[in-house]
């Protein structure tokens, strides 16, 4: 079937208003050349010179897509505020002084019986680059010691600066610890215990394989090529291997129907709405880590979309778009095949969002085939949308936007690229140590494949999003506009199931459990142990999983996230079973599964489809 273009939207031109009297109760219309204020909170967006977004794009692309203004209006605004507060740079001068004195104290003594390995400052937190028992000796010992202090220095010195706005303080933060990062002393050869040790057991082999693996890496990177073992996980035959059919397409995404497993299911359907940042599969990864196979184990009909890869020719496909030929369509798609009943929604991430929206859009309309609503690490209000947020401001949108505008997409390596600072230390500085200098190539698994199969974003719609949704928050306080009309998240009285994860960079958990304040029912939230994805693909027979959940009716008091912290009883193992238990409970008696589709779909692919391989 070939793909239609979403064609961008024609608004009819706006006619001069009359200059007549003021009729009583009657405000008149702005004349023709008057900007008109949608919403009184969001000043208008100055209309950009094609000249300047050609430079924009073109300086991008040295920027990797980092606004240069952004950075250096937040230095700037540190750096006043810091030189005007004498009081605040003595205090700061007094703690360097006070802990090089305790250093150089300790590093005099390092090699003495008895002494202490981390005597002045330790790792904390999720800090794994010292945690060997290598570094426990002098002078190595020394070293990292130093590299802490230094750390905690720069952090309290570029954090707490009276005047400073909390935007600028964190982008500064964060810039200062994304170059520590790299001069940690686990970064080097010679300054790093487990690579010395490495080299003298191997001879040097290790360099020799640290080598190869980095010019190994360079070429697939120079000929975008995926990373090393991902050729072993191969979509509809190592993951996404869920048995299905695609039962419904258009231009932007394919509904897939799970074939059962059971010979008896429960007659609400569930349907998977992904974020199309990355594939709906991870979801459907291996058979032992699938949510979708969990699913249809326990006696559920499922459905998922699979998003089509947007290139240049979507530049216009606009975020409304996707609730209407994603969310929407794949509902009317499933009324067909399992009619007059309702359905069971999931929305995971940026899906979640997209659902939240069509939820309270069918509220509002009168549209009530929702039976539940399933949030995954979806947030609906993005004023403390974590760390993603150093990317989102009025100068690095704009940027953004114009870089996009023309390739007429946001490229995947952007994306991953912030994705992967976030968590530097994971994701990059411990691969220099661990691939190159260690010479250990780490084994590729199936979410490492998944997460390396990158998706692109439409220009309209993703600036659509930040502009909407992160730097408006007009879906939280009211004035995202659907068809004309605003819709609110109170106007939701399905029975909601939300997980956030603990160690969330994406969407932290307290952004996530502020639904709790938006929608008028009642609400199950769930903490589970992990990260953004991690913490969601958590199959039962998985050691390490916990979590914690407690369910708030629809007219009980609310309870604030620290609260609810020391208030919801622990469980351990998977949140899976407790969700399907929650499901069960708001399902009908089982029966006889429904037919696959609906009339011809025998010239549509089977699952996983066409969309997931672009």
């Amino acid at each position: 079937m070939s793909v239609v273009q979403i064609l961008p939207r024609t608004e009819e031109p706006a006619l001069p208003a009359p200059r007549g009297e003021l009729v009583a109760g009657v405000v008149p219309a702005p004349a023709h050349n008057e900007p008109i204020a949608e919403k009184p909170s969001a000043r208008p967006v100055p209309e950009p010179y094609p000249f300047d977004r050609s430079f924009h794009a073109m300086l991008a692309r040295f920027t990797n897509g980092v606004s240069p203004a952004a950075l250096l209006l937040a230095w700037l605004d540190w750096s006043f505020h810091l030189a005007a507060a004498p009081q605040r740079r003595m205090e700061i001068t007094n703690d360097i002084l006070r802990d090089t004195g305790r250093f150089v104290e300790a590093a005099a003594h390092a090699m003495s019986p008895g002494q202490k390995p981390w005597s002045v400052i330790r790792p904390v937190g999720r800090d794994r680059r010292f945690r060997e028992p290598q570094w426990e000796a002098a002078p190595f010992n020394v070293l990292a010691q130093a590299f802490l202090l230094g750390e905690r220095w720069w952090h309290d010195a570029t954090t707490g600066v009276r005047g400073v706005s909390r935007a600028n303080e964190a982008i500064v933060e964060f810039s200062v610890r994304q170059m520590l990062d790299m001069l940690a002393p686990s970064n080097f050869a010679m300054t790093n215990p487990e690579v010395l040790e490495k080299a003298f057991q191997s001879g040097g082999e290790n360099f020799v394989f640290g080598w190869q693996n980095w010019c190994g890496d360079l070429m697939r990177m120079l000929s975008v090529e995926k990373p090393a073992g991902n050729d072993q996980f191969v979509v509809g035959r190592t993951v996404a291997v869920s048995p299905g059919k695609v039962v419904y397409r258009n231009e932007l995404m394919e509904l897939i129907q799970y074939s059962p497993t059971t010979a008896k299911v429960r007659p609400e359907p569930i349907l998977i709405v992904p974020a199309w940042i990355m594939k709906y599969y991870i979801l459907d990864l291996s058979p032992d880590n699938s949510l979708v196979k969990y699913l249809t184990d326990q006696g559920f009909t499922v459905f998922a979309m699979s998003w089509r890869n947007p290139d240049a020719g979507d530049r216009d496909v606009a975020f409304d778009d996707y609730r209407k030929l994603g969310v929407m369509a794949a509902l009317d798609a499933i009324d067909r095949i399992v009619p007059g009943r309702k359905t069971h929604a999931l929305g995971y991430c940026l899906g979640g969002t997209l659902l939240s929206i069509a939820a309270a859009t069918m509220a509002r309309d009168g549209d009530d085939r929702l039976g539940t609503i399933t949030l995954l690490a979806a947030q609906t209000d993005f004023t403390e949308a974590g760390e993603l947020t150093l990317f989102i401001n009025e100068s690095q949108v704009a940027f953004l936007e114009d870089m996009m505008w023309q390739r007429g997409y946001l490229d995947t390596a952007q994306m991953a690229g912030a994705f992967a600072l976030l968590r530097s230390n994971d994701l990059i500085w411990s691969r220099v140590s661990r691939d190159y200098l260690m010479g250990e190539a780490a084994p590729q698994n199936d979410l490492m494949a998944w997460n390396a199969d990158a998706t692109r974003l439409p220009y309209r719609m993703h600036s659509e999003y930040l502009r909407k949704l992160f730097l408006n928050n007009d879906l939280a306080e009211g004035r995202y506009i659907v068809e004309g009309r605003s819709i609110s998240l109170s106007d939701i009285h399905t029975p909601m199931f939300v997980v956030g994860t603990l160690a969330d960079h994406v969407a932290p958990w307290r952004s996530v459990h502020k639904l709790h304040y938006q929608v008028d029912a009642d609400v199950t939230f769930l903490l589970t142990s992990g990260g953004h994805n991690a913490g969601v693909v958590a199959p039962p027979d998985e050691p390490g999983h916990s979590y914690q959940v407690m369910t708030k009716p629809a007219d009980a008091p609310h309870v604030g996230p620290d609260e609810w912290l020391k208030l919801a009883p622990h469980a351990e193992g998977s949140w899976w079973p407790e969700w399907t238990r929650w499901l069960a409970a708001k399902s009908g008696e089982v029966g006889k599964p429904p037919s696959i589709g609906f009339g011809d779909v025998d010239s549509l692919p089977d699952a996983p489809g066409d969309y997931v391989r672009t």
